[in-house]
């Protein structure tokens, strides 16, 4: 059967293929080939800028012209034809070595020294090279800019109801008010810190060899600074250079990378999963959207399908993360291949994580806030000015205050007429009577507006 969003087999490419398609160019085997010919291209032009390797001459602009066009100007029909060489050599970094040595062929300079293609490599050379920059690629074009899509959303909301008070909970019984503002300003605080760290997690390579020690390098070249060479090419792609390794690169940075997405996808499950129960409480009201159903048999319904959604896949996302981190750093003795077939499903977590952004970020341009329910819900609670009343008391040495206010409120909804009789019952200061006798559950809100407006 033909591939096609139908026929998939992963909702990835098939339902939600609209919402990944801008991340094949990087995660696919395709973007893993292409990654693989750009570090060859580059290390070849890297060998012939030395001077001490003096079998390669000096390339003309006309040669240098023709290995950026084929990095540049990288295709589809170029991976296809890696992989019918791979279905040769069993091998596929040895293809992509195939593949640029048939495409340098032709040119007189380069034919004589095509060799160095591959000069000193071994498969992870190239290969953590090429994720590294895959993940590069990944956070500056699609994590970074939707994480920063939500922040500002949620920014904006923190600002806009920031003065709407709202019944708090802890331990999901009635608590003191907050504001909406605030209680979004928390996630954006939160997203803002973790993003953070996210961007600085440091993206490493290395290319020392089959072993890590540049065995072939300075046997071939004695007299060449391989390690002081081989740390500028990597750093000039953009990358921070690890020196000490085994075969391959221990991949610890990539743990920190998945942990610092699992934390803001736990931030985002946790945003996700209040907003849907604000919006059960009736705290926010939904957009209709014309023609689209909410329930196959009740027609009053708007779902909050898309937290859910967004839920649902940042926790899938999270579960591959959480294996990333555990197994990628571990490889027995000097190389196993375990590490192989897992990178080989970062494309598929970062889908997963696209998917639940841009779900979660549809699902809060879809609500505002209904300021009816939330003020009804605050007055049917006087009795979260307990606290407040019982802190004043205390400053005016009214003896057992807490107690006092635990034997009125305890366990009780009370209202404003039985709040206030016992106000009216205490002997306190006329003014201190007054203040009480203004507060209110929509009043009672420290620095709640504050902190939200200054997000």
């Amino acid at each position: 059967m033909q591939l096609n969003p139908l026929t998939a087999i992963s909702p990835i490419d098939g339902r939600y293929s609209d919402k990944t398609e801008a991340l094949r160019s990087l995660c696919s085997e395709y973007g893993l080939i292409y990654f693989r010919v750009l570090i060859e291209i580059r290390w070849l032009q890297t060998l012939a800028e030395h001077s001490g390797i003096k079998e390669i001459p000096e390339f003309s602009s006309s040669t240098q012209q023709q290995l950026n066009h084929i990095v540049e100007n990288f295709n589809l029909k170029d991976a296809e034809k890696i992989k019918t060489l791979e279905e040769t050599t069993r091998h596929d970094v040895k293809a992509v070595e195939y593949f640029l040595k048939e495409k340098l062929a032709k040119n007189p300079e380069l034919e004589p020294i095509r060799e160095f293609i591959h000069f000193g490599c071994t498969s992870d050379d190239i290969n953590n090279l090429a994720y590294a920059l895959m993940l590069k690629e990944v956070r500056v074009q699609h994590l970074l800019p939707s994480i920063l899509k939500l922040v500002t959303c949620l920014k904006k909301y923190s600002h806009q109801y920031a003065t709407h008070p709202m019944l708090g909970r802890t331990h999901g019984q009635a608590a003191v008010p907050t504001t909406m503002g605030k209680e979004l300003a928390n996630f954006t605080y939160r997203l803002v810190e973790q993003k953070n760290l996210f961007a600085e997690v440091k993206l490493q390579g290395k290319f020392n060899g089959a072993i890590g020690n540049y065995n072939a390098h300075r046997a071939a070249y004695p007299d060449i600074n391989w390690p002081e060479l081989c740390k500028k090419f990597v750093e000039s792609l953009g990358l921070h250079w690890i020196p000490y390794t085994t075969q391959i690169e221990p991949h610890d940075y990539m743990a920190e990378y998945c942990d610092s997405l699992k934390r803001i996808n736990n931030i985002l499950i946790n945003l996700a999963a209040d907003c849907w129960s604000y919006i059960s409480l009736g705290y926010f009201k939904q957009k209709t959207k014309m023609g689209e159903i909410g329930s196959s048999t009740m027609p009053h319904k708007i779902n909050p399908i898309d937290f859910e959604n967004s839920e649902g896949n940042l926790s899938l996302a999270n579960s591959l993360y959480q294996h990333f981190s555990r197994t990628l750093p571990i490889s027995r003795w000097q190389r196993d291949l375990r590490d192989s077939t897992l990178l080989r499903n970062l494309g598929t977590a970062f889908a997963y994580n696209l998917i639940a952004y841009k779900s979660l970020y549809s699902g809060l341009e879809k609500i505002s806030i209904d300021e009816r329910k939330l003020l009804e819900d605050l007055n049917q609670h006087w009795e979260i000015l307990a606290e407040a009343i019982q802190t004043i008391l205390r400053r005016y040495a009214t003896e057992m205050p807490y107690e006092q206010l635990k034997a009125l409120t305890q366990g009780k909804k009370i209202n404003q007429k039985t709040l206030h009789q016992f106000i009216n019952s205490l002997k306190i200061p006329d003014n201190v009577k007054k203040n009480l006798l203004e507060l209110s559950p929509a009043n009672y809100l420290g620095y709640a507006t504050d902190l939200a407006q200054s997000i």
